[in-house]
Order: structure tokens, then sequence, then C-alpha cells
């Protein structure tokens, strides 16, 4: 009988305490995993609402789930910014692309108009011109232009490099580069001391002609000479020499790169 009665109380006072923050523990770490989930996702409107809800539901509204001053600050709208970002960069992107090929059909156009002028004028032999990644770029062969040793134009040639001039009107206008080249057969007379100089003044020569016109504008414009050194052709046949020996109108792009 009394061993009965032990049993008995033995199991009436049976400590089942830890029951307690066992339970406890769960419920915090089913809430932390909610949390982690919450965390994870970039809609920071959704993650203020299950913060508020923990809140409420653990601390009466406030403690160390309160995460509304991180949401304040924007600290969750970083994917949303970042997200952005890469929206504007491709848009700009998109829209450098896009003035690269209106750029490209405005010189295309540009080059048919000269085209057009070479074949009206039957200067097909003397005059031609190339799309390149510089610009559009006219060749003038020198005896267009000048006298054999020369840099200055002949005064029959005169009204050729105007009419070339009239096709340099743009609007808006580009940066034009003139340029003078020369073959390889060594000059030296009184008034040239090297292909270089001879090249250097024939493209100024040309500018100077062409400024002229007053619906030009000088501040778009350069010239450069280059001598012998910038060959198109082998300099061991009077064709490539006279092929060489010229001057060149570079278009440039409006949009680098």
């Amino acid at each position: 009988m009394s061993r009965r009665r032990k049993k008995k109380h033995h199991e009436d006072h049976m400590d089942e305490s830890w029951l307690i923050p066992y339970a406890d523990l769960l419920t915090l770490l089913l809430a932390l995993f909610i949390v982690l989930f919450a965390m994870s996702s970039i809609d920071a409107q959704k993650f203020q609402l299950m913060s508020k809800a923990f809140n409420e539901m653990f601390t009466g509204g406030t403690g160390l789930m309160d995460f509304s001053s991180a949401a304040d600050d924007g600290a969750l709208d970083k994917p949303n910014v970042k997200k952005q970002e890469t929206h504007n960069s491709v848009s700009n992107k998109e829209q450098e692309n896009a003035a690269k090929l209106r750029d490209q059909e405005e010189l295309k156009g540009l080059q048919g108009k000269v085209q057009a002028y070479i074949n009206q004028k039957g200067l097909t032999d003397k005059l031609q011109t190339s799309l390149t990644d510089e610009g559009l770029l006219i060749s003038i062969r020198d005896n267009v232009l000048f006298n054999s040793g020369s840099a200055d134009i002949r005064g029959e040639d005169i009204k050729t490099a105007g009419e070339i001039a009239d096709l340099l009107i743009m609007d808006p206008p580009r940066n034009i580069i003139i340029s003078g080249h020369t073959d390889n057969v060594p000059i030296k007379n009184s008034r040239y001391q090297s292909n270089w100089e001879l090249s250097v003044m024939r493209a100024v020569s040309f500018m100077k002609i062409i400024l002229q016109n007053e619906k030009l504008d000088p501040r778009w414009f350069s010239a450069k000479g280059f001598g012998e050194y910038q060959p198109v052709a082998p300099n061991n046949t009077p064709d490539g020499k006279a092929r060489n020996r010229r001057v060149e109108i570079l278009i440039l792009p409006r949009s680098k790169g």
C-alpha cells in the first residue's frame, strides 16, 4: 500500500516546467525562419507588415524585431535601387547605340551626296569616298588641285575646290580634318625641304580655299601633313605613287566610340 502511494506521489510531483522554454524556443525558431525568409524578399512593404505582426505577438509592438527604422532608411529598397541603376545603364547604352546608328546613316547620306557630285563631274578616277570607323573619307588625287612639287592650287581648279566646300556644309556642323600625303620620291627645292613640308602646305592651302565659303566655320577644321608615311598603295609603280599623292578630307562622327 505504501509503495503505491509513493509511486502516485512521485507522478503527481513530476517537474514538467521544461516544456515551457522548449515550446518558446520552437516558436522563436519558427519566427526566425519566417523573418529570414522575409528578408530575402525585395518587397519591403510585405516585410514591414510581417515584422509588425511578430512584434505585436512577442513584444507588444516594440523590441528586437522592430525593423521599421531600417526600412525607413531605405536599406530594404537597395535591390530596387540597383535594379533601377541597371535599367538606366541599359537605357543609356541603347540611346548611345541609337545615336551611333543615326550618325552612320547621316554619313551614308552625305557620302551619297558627294558620290553624286563625283559622278556628275566625271571625277570617278580622281575623287573617291569611303565610310570607315573614323568617319567619311574623301580622297582627292593631287593632280586635281596641284602641279607637281607645288602646294598652290591651280587657278582652274579653285572652282572644283569651291564646289567641294559646298558639299561640306552641314547642320549641325562636324569636325573635319584636311590631311596632305605624298609619294616617297624625295623633294628638295627652294620652297620645301621635304615631302612632309609639302604635304602640310597642301593641306593648309586646300583648307584656306574651302574656308572662303562663309557658311563653313573655321573652328570645325584642322590640317595635318603626313608626307610619305601613310601610303595607300605601293610606291614601286607610277599608278601607286599617283594614288599616294593626295589630299584627304575626313568628316568625323559626332558620337565617339
